[in-house]
């Protein structure tokens, strides 16, 4: 018998939002899976290393639009319309992309579409996990958030092995398919649920005691600390077979940053609480700029795996630790606006970061010079806090 969605009997909620948001954002997490792209794109478009690294800059970009304004937008559809909206942008975006016959279509299609629908379902995904579950709101989130990471973790495999055997094309397809999938599950989960997004209004007041100057530090300080981390996301599988790694090892090179990531995020919360962010905050990009350079002095064998690896776990811990540093700053109800603020440094590390490494790539024929770039840019962010945390 058929039931009306006011009709439907009382059900938990939570735990059917909450499995709706994993499984959305574990798909959306395979854009982080980029670099496995790298070297077909390459050869497929007869184009150089940094036009296709600025597919990954441009996905950046995207995404983090889709974040920002995406809380203009949860209002206006049913959270089981919405879905079915974001999974079928992502859709069309990698339909583009598989058909693109100039890079510039795959720009339009995955890095614009794909983009951005990434940023709307993982910010949506995270928004109505966490009003289904106000007693457990943290934990909620936080499997969301590595649901979106084991994404990255898994999908090279698939994904590899899908180019490897039929083509770039077919590669794309699989993610149009993979999505095609997830839509009538998730919007499936969510109508069984009966879930609402609530959305407040956006507060425009700001307060007096906020000082633009240490917002513009804490923006310094995260785009420096994340650029080496989405550097090396965006060429870990180059970064790798310079090293002279091959076949397997080198698809593990994206899964072990994204591992390591996943498990920085979700430690960079328990340290958040534990330990000072001023040591947090100076020793983690320290961490990164040494891992850097030293993959820079020494790129060789199985030993890049470990750097890459440190570089993630860093990246992870950063990403986690900076909402909750700011909140702490600035109050829980401020401190959320200035980090939509600090996020813009996210984007621009993003499409700054990925395309220079292949700039560079291909002056120079290899990462090193990128690498300890990278590296300064840790040390810089490590200086910044150092700085910014003596301000009154």
């Amino acid at each position: 018998m058929m039931h009306k969605a006011s009709e439907l009997p009382n059900r938990p909620q939570g735990m059917w939002v909450t499995l709706a948001s994993m499984v959305l954002a574990s798909v959306l997490g395979s854009v982080h899976a980029f670099a496995v792209f790298l070297e077909p794109m390459e050869n497929y478009f007869q184009t150089s290393r940094s036009q296709v690294s600025l597919t990954y800059s441009f996905t950046l970009l995207s995404l983090t639009l889709g974040v920002l304004i995406g809380h203009r937008f949860y209002g206006l559809l049913r959270p089981v319309s919405f879905s079915i909206a974001v999974c079928g942008l992502a859709l069309i975006g990698t339909l583009i992309a598989a058909s693109a016959t100039h890079i510039i279509m795959v720009w339009l299609g995955y890095s614009l579409l794909f983009g951005l629908a990434n940023g709307l379902g993982y910010g949506f995904a995270l928004q109505i996990s966490a009003q289904s579950n106000l007693e457990n709101k943290g934990f909620v989130m936080g499997l969301v958030t590595a649901s979106y990471a084991l994404g990255s973790v898994l999908s090279p495999w698939p994904l590899a092995f899908v180019l490897n055997s039929f083509g770039l094309m077919w590669a794309m397809l699989s993610l149009t398919f993979a999505l095609f999938v997830i839509m009538p599950v998730v919007s499936g989960l969510l109508y069984w649920s009966r879930a609402q997004l609530h959305v407040s209004p956006p507060d425009h007041k700001q307060s007096p005691r906020v000082n633009q100057h240490v917002i513009f530090f804490f923006w310094l300080a995260y785009g420096l600390a994340v650029m080496a981390g989405l550097m090396a996301i965006g060429h870990a599988t180059a970064i790798a077979e310079q090293a002279g790694l091959n076949g397997q090892l080198i698809l593990i090179a994206p899964s072990v940053l994204a591992l390591f990531s996943m498990s920085g995020s979700l430690l960079g919360g328990w340290m958040a609480d534990r330990i000072s962010f001023k040591v947090t905050l100076t020793v983690l990009p320290l961490l990164s700029a040494l891992s850097l350079a030293l993959l820079a002095l020494f790129l060789v064998d199985i030993s890049v795996l470990f750097g890459l690896g440190v570089t993630g776990f860093a990246y992870g811990a950063i990403i986690s630790i900076y909402p909750a540093a700011i909140a702490t700053r600035f109050g829980a109800v401020e401190g959320v606006r200035i980090y939509g603020k600090v996020f813009i440094a996210w984007g621009i590390a993003g499409f700054v970061g990925p395309w220079l490494a292949g700039r560079l790539y291909d002056l120079n024929g290899d990462y090193r010079l990128a690498l300890i770039i990278g590296s300064i840019a840790g040390l810089g962010s490590a200086l910044v806090v150092l700085t910014l945390l003596n301000e009154k």
